[in-house]
């Protein structure tokens, strides 16, 4: 799977974040996204996910504009949500109505370290992190967007999420951070 970016740029107002990026993203190549503060790294994730129109250019998967195409991919980033009020097991297989998973919600939770019949709203910040992420891992997803996929994870979690990162190499992986330890996986590099 190809994702390519056409001259795509997003002003919000009269503001341009950014302008003119062209890219070419491929499955089994992590990229990651890289820039100052500011610079339009969540927004170009939102873009690529479809989240976000783009206010110039195209998005192109596999040579045919996306909006024309199905796209299974999942954003995680601090300002995606979960559901507080499930338990663990309750959002999993709320989540599973919608994508395929890969194992039991059972081996999920458990590779997580997480409490099946817990509040999610109970749970730590680290520990909402992990619930994200098992989302990213554990279901069927042509393409994984994480922004700054690390943030309140515990030295525990950081190691859960790099073992769980490694067996992903078919998937098209974007990971937008400047922290050198989430994007040492990435072979690519695009700077906003």
């Amino acid at each position: 799977m190809i994702i390519a970016g056409e001259d795509i740029g997003k002003k919000f107002g009269k503001t341009w974040i950014f302008r003119h990026q062209n890219f070419e993203l491929q499955s089994g190549d992590p990229t990651a996204i890289t820039g100052k503060n500011g610079a339009g790294k969540s927004t170009l994730l939102q873009i690529i996910a479809g989240y976000l129109t783009p206010s110039a250019g195209t998005i192109l998967l596999d040579g045919k504009k996306v909006d024309d195409q199905s796209l299974q991919a999942v954003l995680i980033g601090p300002y995606t949500e979960v559901i507080e009020e499930f338990t663990l097991s309750e959002f999993l297989k709320f989540h599973r109505e919608f994508k395929k998973p890969l194992c039991s919600i059972e081996e999920m939770a458990d590779s997580a370290t997480l409490p099946l019949n817990k509040i999610i709203g109970e749970f730590s910040t680290g520990m909402k992190q992990r619930v994200k992420l098992i989302t990213a891992f554990f279901f069927e997803n042509d393409v994984i967007l994480m922004d700054e996929p690390t943030s309140n994870l515990d030295s525990e979690g950081f190691q859960w999420w790099e073992n769980q990162l490694n067996t992903k190499t078919d998937q098209l992986l974007i990971i937008a951070s400047n922290d050198q330890n989430e994007i040492k996986h990435c072979s690519k590099l695009l700077n906003l």
